[in-house]
């Protein structure tokens, strides 16, 4: 197997660094765990509004925030030892039933892999280009010195934006603002509006430089096409509200992997449309409640009075439920809601 990038390792990304359980599982099966002394642990999701609080733990298992950088080196090694030829700063031009053309010729291959992104030119190339959902925010993340003060991921929600809280080190969190415009993802105007936020950091150093980038939901009619596959956010996505981007990524690239071992791609177009299912789901309630104060103060006051329901919701978005759980407790909250 050859991998071409044009970039060098090791490769940053705008992204909120957090890595729920689910997401550890996945990556374990592909061979890569994680230490725990390269990140921090975290037990569970806070949602914080104008002094609301309320948090669940994950029904199994913690999280780990983990800068993207060190991620990556993690899964260079575990690559480099399953005998992957890694081809950095080797840009891809172009493929054709020859293989997939870069600067110095051709690279022959039975199977193209299109892992290049949201933006994504294999996409393009082997004309897989129609969606079926498409919609886009601007998110921008920064990194600053400030010991973590809650063993939560928060998400703190304000007038036209969020800000994602992860600790990823004793010392050390990782701050994405998330809106429709690239105006209200701007860092101090959205701190202006998340107070308890903006107190948090007002003594603390900012150790890293700003980055900017979209975050999509996407999903594609088909993402495969002949010998062509796409997968991770070339093959659609979530928004990063939903925290499963990796997640989804892992464990594409698994059911990819079993599907090019059996030389047919059909299932894996079967088994990428069920795992982004329950994520799709949950993204357009989150981004609802981003979008609608007052649904998302009385669903916030719903969750102090029942804390139970949203260890119950939280259970269901790491896939810790059955589908008649899912089923029982959507009615539960639409009822709740109603009533309150």
């Amino acid at each position: 197997m050859t991998v071409a990038d044009g970039g060098e390792p090791a490769i940053d990304k705008a992204c909120g660094e957090g890595m729920m359980p689910g997401t550890q599982d996945a990556l374990k099966q592909l061979g890569v765990e994680v230490p725990s002394h390269l990140g921090y642990r975290f037990r569970g999701i806070r949602l914080v509004q104008e002094g609301t609080q309320v948090s669940a733990d994950f029904p199994e298992g913690q999280g780990i925030g983990i800068r993207r950088t060190l991620l990556h080196e993690l899964l260079i090694r575990e690559a480099q030892q399953c005998g992957v030829k890694l081809l950095w700063r080797t840009p891809v031009a172009g493929i054709s039933k020859d293989g997939v053309r870069v600067e110095r010729g051709v690279i022959p291959a039975r199977w193209i892999v299109g892992a290049d992104g949201a933006q994504s030119r294999v996409r393009r190339w082997s004309d897989l280009e129609s969606t079926v959902v498409n919609s886009h925010r601007r998110a921008s993340r920064r990194h600053y010195r400030v010991r973590p003060w809650s063993q939560f991921t928060e998400i703190h929600w304000g007038p036209q934006a969020q800000a994602y809280v992860t600790p990823i080190s004793g010392q050390e969190v990782c701050i994405v603002t998330v809106a429709e415009s690239a105006e209200h993802a701007n860092f101090e105007r959205a701190l202006e509006v998340l107070p308890e936020l903006r107190a948090r950091l007002a003594d603390a150093e900012l150790c890293s430089r700003e980055r900017g980038a979209i975050t999509a939901t996407q999903s594609l009619a088909r993402v495969w096409r002949d010998n062509v596959a796409l997968v991770g956010d070339a093959s659609g996505g979530v928004d990063a509200i939903t925290g499963e981007g990796l997640r989804l990524a892992f464990r594409q690239a698994q059911a990819l992997a079993e599907a090019l071992d059996a030389g047919d791609l059909r299932e894996y177009g079967r088994v990428h449309k069920q795992l982004a299912r329950r994520p799709l789901w949950m993204g357009r309630m989150m981004l609802q409640l981003g979008r609608y104060k007052a649904l998302r103060t009385r669903t916030l006051r719903m969750f102090q009075d029942k804390p139970g329901s949203f260890a119950r919701l939280l259970a269901i978005h790491v896939g810790w439920a059955s589908s008649r759980e899912v089923v029982n407790t959507g009615a539960q909250l639409g009822w709740q809601l109603l009533a309150g």
